[in-house]
Order: structure tokens, then sequence, then C-alpha cells
């Protein structure tokens, strides 16, 4: 199986994903397919010995839309030809508009007697004593309208011809009933039947155009602004590298750094690719990467990684990972995914979606055959009914619901280092009610660190220079907690199990498990523990206050394993447990009904973070890709498990908000449009009000999406 991400064009609603999916799902060697409408992407899992991605993008043609394999580096390029797009919508819908705007006031003072409005006697004077005159005005301010909205018409009609209708068939149709019935008047007029001046809906399909095509402007913009996290994401790696050449410093392009170049970063400059430091000592800002804010310090053997900040230091590194397999990328790929997929709460609107379309054109034509028996063959009042019932449907608002609320919560997750890996994933977060933490490097910071120092500081230092010579975890921690000069050492000897000794500054020291020994007196002792991160328990607070049950799930002892609980405030432990056993008493968890998270370091943690409903894998920055994990939090910092759960609640909320409105919308709506309410002695619903609130009603979707951009984790 494999694996292919493509770009869609020429999609414009939900019914439009839908039919490439319905359709294309059932092609032979296809196993699964994901049209994403916001993102304008889709995910293909396919058999590549049963069909090629050629094929798949050869299906996708004959429907009637485009379809290719994104470039590696033609972000750029791609936001470029949006951003033309957009500017390219603009300019039709300001066109539209002038000829809509004039078009509008000749075609409505007329009917407007209760106020004196401007030039209103000389257009009344026009249409009832020079009526073809004014038919034609009219005609001639409606055709530029046609023109610049023409995309309505060539995509609806094309949709129509492969019996795949979408909103742009909606629109053609409509409009088109309404120029046409508009054109027979005209040429009623012209024939000497002055009277069918009185109706012309040249107007309200102008109107209509008009206002669609602000509501497709605005949501273009709005579809821009879901994806942000990725522009910002791309626009952290610079664009050149300085290299050494030869001995010489060369800067090129970051497409031409090669795997094993020596690349040299001043202060100040971005590190280009991933690597490993060969020359020189420097603090880097992670803080894109990682999110923590205080520069990492580095030198020889350290890894350094793309986009981060060299901020004191010149230093040389050797290029080891390079394109696409760098840690920013992998972040982007990550994220791209996430966007791209689909939360499961998307099924309902998906299926209603497939058959969307044509239900309303059925709706549309019976409810004007309706009214044009019903009104005694008034062939005007049932083109009103059928054209506002076409117009109205929004199929946008229900295939944008869930796809751009999920694309701004995983950009805005990636901004605070919560890695979300798909929409499944989002949308099962917010259910978790027992979340199970690993201890060694998820609760503590998984290496030895001194927390009490019992003997005067000579005796430290002392037992400090001895400890430099070993490369035991428990001797770095010696050197890491001690603040000033160390001794030379002579006669240094190492017993595994037993600790060290040697001749610091002329006199015997030993340390080991008795303590530490200078000339043979004991002199006190130094506690060497794996330290809590500071966050851990301000973290299980928070989960507490979220009604959310902590268990710990540990290999080591009871013991320690207690204390450290304790000291937090987890409320289980399960103790002793080897790795492979770790799944099953997850699967224990889950079988009492519980809907379980499991956070650990997604190594020895790899099964129980794929047991989980949810797996959250403490990252940092280095793997961000572990398959085993659902969530990785790149700050390695408990505080953002929460955080991710506040994010999916807050998220499945505004799903439900939107799907709420689009349905509710159309529920509503449609029978308005179909002239319920008139049955009963309400207003008739007029198309360009129609097409308003359709345009509406996306865009709300829309901002309503947009509003978790202000999450704050």
């Amino acid at each position: 199986m494999a694996t292919q991400m493509l770009a869609i064009s020429g999609m414009t609603c939900a019914a439009c994903s839908a039919r490439i999916e319905r359709v294309l799902s059932r092609k032979e060697g296809v196993i699964q397919i994901t049209v994403n409408l916001a993102a304008e992407k889709a995910r293909v899992l396919y058999e590549p010995d049963r069909i090629t991605v050629e094929d798949i993008i050869a299906a996708i043609g004959k429907l009637g839309y485009g379809a290719s394999i994104p470039k590696a580096n033609s972000r750029d390029e791609d936001q470029a030809k949006k951003e033309r797009a957009i500017r390219l919508m603009w300019v039709k819908f300001i066109t539209a508009a002038v000829f809509t705007a004039p078009l509008l006031y000749i075609a409505m003072v007329p009917m407007i007697k209760a106020v004196a409005l401007p030039f209103a006697r000389r257009l009344d004077h026009l249409m009832m004593m020079r009526p073809l005159a004014y038919a034609l005005i009219e005609l001639a301010l409606a055709v530029p309208v046609v023109i610049a909205g023409r995309r309505f018409y060539t995509v609806g009609f094309r949709a129509l011809w492969m019996r795949a209708p979408n909103m742009d068939s909606l629109i053609a149709v409509g409009t088109s009933a309404a120029m046409l019935y508009s054109v027979y008047n005209t040429f009623l007029v012209w024939a000497g039947s002055h009277m069918a001046v009185e109706s012309l809906y040249y107007e309200s399909a102008a109107a209509i155009i008009t206002l669609i095509m602000l509501g497709k402007t605005l949501e273009a913009v709005s579809k821009g602004r879901t994806s942000e996290a990725i522009k910002k994401l791309m626009g952290l790696a610079p664009r050149t590298a300085l290299v050494l050449h030869d001995g010489l410093e060369k800067e090129i392009p970051i497409d031409e750094v090669m795997v094993g170049d020596i690349v040299i970063v001043k202060p100040g400059a971005k590190i280009p690719v991933d690597g490993s430091v060969t020359e020189g000592r420097t603090s880097i800002d992670e803080s894109m990467l990682t999110g923590e804010s205080m520069p990492v310090d580095k030198q020889a053997g350290s890894a350094v990684y793309a986009a981060t900040i060299n901020t004191t230091g010149t230093i040389r590194f050797r290029a080891e990972k390079i394109g696409s397999d760098t840690a920013l990328a992998q972040i982007v790929r990550l994220v791209e995914d996430a966007q791209g997929s689909k939360a499961p709460i998307a099924a309902l609107a998906d299926k209603v979606s497939g058959i969307f379309v044509p239900i309303v054109c059925a709706i549309a034509l019976v409810s004007g055959l309706a009214w044009l028996i019903g009104t005694g063959g008034d062939f005007r009042f049932a083109l009103t009914i059928f054209i506002s019932v076409l117009v109205i449907a929004c199929p946008c608002a229900l295939g944008l619901a869930t796809p751009t609320a999920i694309m701004v919560a995983t950009g805005k997750g990636a901004e605070h280092g919560i890695l979300i890996k798909s929409g499944e994933a989002l949308e099962t977060a917010h259910k978790i009610n027992t979340v199970v933490f690993d201890k060694t490097g998820t609760v503590t910071e998984g290496r030895p660190r001194v927390t009490q120092v019992n003997c005067e500081y000579e005796t430290f230092r002392l037992a400090a220079s001895l400890e430099k010579m070993s490369a035991h975890p428990i001797a770095k921690a010696y050197v890491d907690a001690f603040d000033g000069e160390l001794y030379s050492v002579d006669g240094f000897e190492e017993t595994p199990g037993s600790g060290v000794k040697g001749i610091v500054d002329g006199r015997a020291v030993e340390v080991g498990r008795g303590g530490i020994f200078v000339d043979g007196k004991h002199m006190g002792n130094i506690v060497v523990e794996d330290a809590v991160k500071p966050s851990s328990g301000e973290a299980i607070a928070k989960l507490h206050g979220m009604g959310v049950k902590t268990v710990m799930l540990t290999g080591d002892n009871k013991a320690v394993a207690g204390k450290i609980a304790a000291g937090v405030g987890i409320d289980e432990v399960i103790a002793e447990v080897f790795p492979n056993e770790k799944a099953d008493k997850i699967k224990s968890l889950q079988s009492g009904g519980n809907a379980v998270a499991m956070v650990g370091d997604g190594i020895n943690d790899a099964p129980a973070l794929a047991q989980a409903d949810v797996g959250i894998a403490i990252g940092s920055g280095t793997d961000v890709a572990m398959e085993s994990a659902d969530i990785v939090l790149m700050r390695s910092d408990l505080m953002d498990v929460p955080a991710a759960i506040r994010l999916s609640k807050r998220t499945i909320r505004t799903i439900k908000q939107n799907l709420f409105w689009a349905f509710g919308y159309n529920v509503i709506g449609i029978p308005i449009a179909a002239g319920v309410l008139y049955l009963f002695g309400g207003p008739l619903l007029n198309p360009m009000f129609a097409a308003a609130a359709m345009s509406l009603s996306s865009v709300s979707v829309l901002s309503n999406a947009l509003r978790l951009k202000g999450f704050k984790a």
C-alpha cells in the first residue's frame, strides 16, 4: 500500500468533494480517499500494483476537476497562485458590483412610491413611455455581470452534464432561468406587449451573481487564514546557507546543501538544515521547535535543527538531514496530514452533502410547478419560488463546517508545540476521562539530578572533580550541579556498582553508595534523584480540575513510583510493569468504560501508546514522527496534556456549532424559499435576499472556525 497527497482544483462545495470520494473509492486499487474541501487536498491510500497515481489523477480529471502531485518546494508558488486568484476574484466582484448597483436602482426605484428618490420620475417615465429602451438598458447592465460570473455557468452546467450537480449548478440554473425569462419578456416588449416590462428579472440575476461572488471571495480569504500555521512554519526556514567549500565560505541556496557539507552559522543567523556541531560553542533559540523560550547551549557533538536561531557564537556543523528530512519538514508534514484528515463527526455532513444538490433541485422544481398550478399559471411567481430555493441552498456551509475547524485547531496546536496527527485524534481527545503517565522522562526529567547536598563546599568540590572523570549519568549530575572550578585528578579508578576513587588535589577521595570519603573519613553525602519536572504537579492538578483521573504506569518499584506519584498528586500507581505488559494494563482500564490517553516517551511505551484511545508522545523535536502516537508534545511539558484536551473540547464544540448552523440554515431557509410561510400569510423570500443569506452562511461558518485562533495553551 502507498499514500499520495494530491492538490485538487475546481471544487466549489461539499457536493464536489463528496463526488470525488464516492467515484474514486469504487476504483479498483483505491483503498481509501479523503478529500478536504477547505485545504483543496486529497489523501489517497492505494495499491501501486493495481492502480497508479497517474490513473487516479486521470479519473479525477474525468469528473471535471484538476488534480496534481504537489511539488516538494512549491508552497511559495502555490501561495502566490492563491493570492493572485483572490485578487482576480475581487476584481470580478467589483466589476459585477459596478454594473449591479445602477441596475438595481433602475429596476427598484419605479416600484418605490413612498419616498422621493433622485431620477425616480425620469425612470418611471422611461419605463412607461419607452419600455424597450428601459429593458435594453437593464440587459446591457446585466450582461457584464453574467460575464464576470461566467465561472458559475461553465462549472455549473458541466457538473449538470456529468450528472454531478454542485453549488455552481444551483446558481447557474437559477440565474439562467431569470435571465432567459427576462430576455423573453424583452422580446415581448419589442413585439408590442409593453406590459411585459414589469416582468423583467435582470436585477435579480445580477444581484444574485454579485452577492455570491462576494461570499465566495470572502470565503476564499477566510480559507486562506485557516492554513496560516503552515505558512508560518514554512516561513521559518532560511533561504540560503553558508557552507565551507575547498576552505572557502560560500553562500548557496538551501536546496543545494548536501548531506555531509560543513555549514557555518554566525550569531543572529538561522540554522539552515539539521546536523551536528563540529566546531564552536553557542546558545540556540529552539522555541520555534520546542516552545521553550530559554536558549539551549550547544558545543561539539550537539544536535542542531533547521530554522532555530543561533544567538551568541559562531559554529560549524555537519549537515545530516536536508529538505524533507529535517525536523521542521516533518512537523509541516504532520500538520498538513492532520489538516487534510477528517474527524468521525464529519461523516453525517458528508452523507448529506453527497445527495444535497440533487434533492434541492428536485425541491425547487416541485415547488415551482406546485405554485404555477396553485396560482393558476402565474409563471413570474413560480419562477421566484424556483430561483429562491436554488439560490438559498448552501452545500458550502455543510462542507466547510468540519475541515475548517480542524485546520485552524491543528495549526493552532502546532504553534503551541502540540502536534495533532489526525482529525480523529483531535475529536477523540475531548472524550478522555483517564490519563495514564509513564514515569521516567514523562513525569520526571529522565536524568539524574542533585536534589540535596549534605556536605561542605570543599567536599563537594573534591567529589565533583573526581566524578568528572566518569561517564556515568550520576557522575554527570555531580558535575552539572557544582558551580566552580574543579581540581585535576590522578590515579582515577572506577568500580561498576561501587563507585569511583582517586587522588584529588593531593587527597585520597572516594565516592560511592556510602557517601564521600576524604583521606579515609566520611565527609557527607550528596543525594541524586530523577527529579520531577517542574510542571508535572500543576498539569495533574489541571487534569483533576477537568474531572480526569490520573494513573502512573511504570516499570520502577512501587516505593519509588508511589513517592513520585504522591508528590505530584497522581490518583493511582501501577508499578513494576514490563514494557510488553503496559498495553494490557491500558486495555484493562478501557474495559471499564474509560476513554484512556497514554502519555509516554514513544520508545518502550509504543505498544501502550498504540493501544490507548489517544497516544500522546513526549518529544523534543528530534523524533516528531513517532508512528505510535496520535499527539506529539514538542515541549515535553506535561501542561500541554490538559491543553491538548481543552483544544479538542473547544474544537468539537465549534464543529457542532458549525454543523448546527449549516443544517439549521438549510432546514429553515429552503421551506421559506419554497413559499411555506407565504401559504400562511407570511412574506415571500426575494431571490436577492436568498443569495445574500446563502453567502452569509458560508462566511459565518468560516468565521466561527477562525475563533479557534484565539485559543490559549
